[in-house]
């Protein structure tokens, strides 16, 4: 009995000996945090001392129960985050390397300070802990900037702009201070925190935010934007997408971004008719933009299709030339838009194969008349493809990938009894489809 008592008595105390370790290490974190700050110039290492210091106090099973533990190591984030803030203000890149190199400080104090706050059970413990969570939130806000604007690293932005709203909640909820301290600050910081969401592909998130932001009539053309691109993922809802485009354009009548949305929209769905209109107020607005043009073709083109299809001649050749004169347009001004080129050629070419389809009609008639007609026909549709080859030769030489292209100068070049050169493109087809690089294809190896 007695070895047991002795036994149980030197566990208790290994337990007492790594609490008192834990404490220990927390109130030594403190004290280099202190030494950094009574002079930061000549005493950066204490901040690596003072990280090793509080993670051992923050990972001990005793003193991680303790509010003070999580504070001390939000402070000591937050001032690695202060530091990284002031090095790159100065841009002293020496200054920034002598640092802790840490991933995410503001992110990891903001952490630190929400536990002490869960943890806390005396009033200056959750004193400390919120004010630590405003200073925080300055940090979060720069960093999410810096990764938004500079970085690209759009999850990164999202989650610190995140945080931001997370903490503000926490300290309206105490009546303390937040860094958003005005209704235009919150709904800045949802409009930025929905913006890094939506370009992070969060969408729900990105949603919730956006709605928000909607309810209250905030002014920017992007929300009804966004709104309509998150809703249109779903294809039942394109009518409820496009009620959010729609309230955008009249709230926003001179905003190009959403009214390219909406053509694209229009697009979408195939209302040829009305997108016409909005391709050309959007020539007025950008009149160098080459991609409407060719886009405002390419709806006459299929309205042109579809009066073949119904045998409107009248139709077709009103919508053919409307097509042409757009694709013209964007050549003009670009020589090199390969879109407008190819487009070009592709309208001679669907030309020559539906005249190719009356041919068949006199194909069997060997009547004067039925020769006759025949020859003029045949006549015709060559010179069709004539008229569509200079522009498949020009787009195949921008962009010799193509493979639209390639198959378009294969056939005409075979409908032209030239089967050496038809065989060449045969070969690059091949080639191409077979998974060989351009280089290889297009170049004799």
């Amino acid at each position: 009995m007695k070895k047991l008592i002795l036994a149980l008595t030197a566990v208790l105390m290994v337990f007492a000996v790594q609490a008192q370790d834990g404490k220990k290490a927390v109130r030594k974190a403190s004290s280099a945090l202190g030494a950094f700050n009574l002079d930061p110039t000549n005493n950066k290492e204490k901040l690596q001392e003072a990280i090793d210091l509080i993670e051992e106090g923050a990972s001990d099973p005793e003193s991680s129960k303790e509010a003070k533990t999580f504070l001390t190591k939000g402070e000591i984030y937050n001032e690695i985050a202060n530091q990284y803030l002031i090095a790159s203000q100065l841009g002293d890149t020496v200054a920034a390397k002598k640092l802790p190199q840490v991933d995410d400080p503001a992110m990891i104090a903001a952490e630190a300070f929400l536990k002490a706050y869960e943890l806390a059970e005396k009033k200056w413990e959750t004193k400390d802990a919120t004010k630590g969570m405003a200073q925080a939130q300055g940090h979060l806000s720069n960093s999410g900037v810096m990764a938004f604007q500079d970085e690209q690293n759009y999850e990164k932005a999202y989650n610190d702009f995140k945080m931001v709203l997370d903490l503000h909640k926490v300290l309206t909820d105490e009546k303390e201070d937040s860094n958003l301290k005005s209704e235009d600050d919150y709904l800045n910081q949802l409009y930025i925190t929905g913006l890094s969401a939506i370009n992070a592909n969060e969408m729900d998130a990105a949603k919730g935010y956006f709605d928000q932001l909607y309810e209250k009539k905030y002014d920017k053309p992007v929300i009804y934007e966004s709104l309509y691109k998150i809703t249109a993922t779903d294809e039942s809802k394109m009518d409820e997408a496009y009620a959010y485009l729609e309230e955008g354009r009249k709230l926003f009548p001179d905003d190009v971004s959403l009214l390219f949305a909406e053509i694209n929209h229009f697009l979408r769905i195939g209302k040829l008719d009305v997108l016409i209109t909005k391709l050309q107020t959007a020539i007025e607005k950008e009149p160098d933009n080459v991609s409407l043009y060719s886009t405002l073709g390419n709806v006459y083109d299929n309205l042109y299709q579809k009066a073949l299809k119904a045998n409107d001649e009248a139709a077709a050749k009103e919508n053919f030339d409307s097509a042409m004169k757009y694709y013209q347009q964007a050549v003009n001004k670009d020589a090199d838009y390969v879109d407008a080129i190819y487009s070009i050629g592709a309208l001679y070419y669907n030309k020559a194969a539906v005249m190719t389809q009356d041919l068949n009609k006199y194909a069997d008639d060997y009547s004067k008349e039925g020769l006759k007609k025949y020859e003029e026909l045949k006549k015709n549709i060559f010179e069709e493809f004539d008229n569509a080859l200079p522009f498949f030769q020009k787009a195949e030489s921008i962009n010799p990938s193509d493979l639209n292209t390639l198959i378009a100068l294969k056939e005409i070049y075979a409908r032209k009894d030239d089967l050496e050169k038809s065989n060449v493109f045969k070969e690059r087809i091949d080639r191409i489809q077979a998974g060989e690089t351009i280089e290889d294809a297009y170049f004799d190896k």
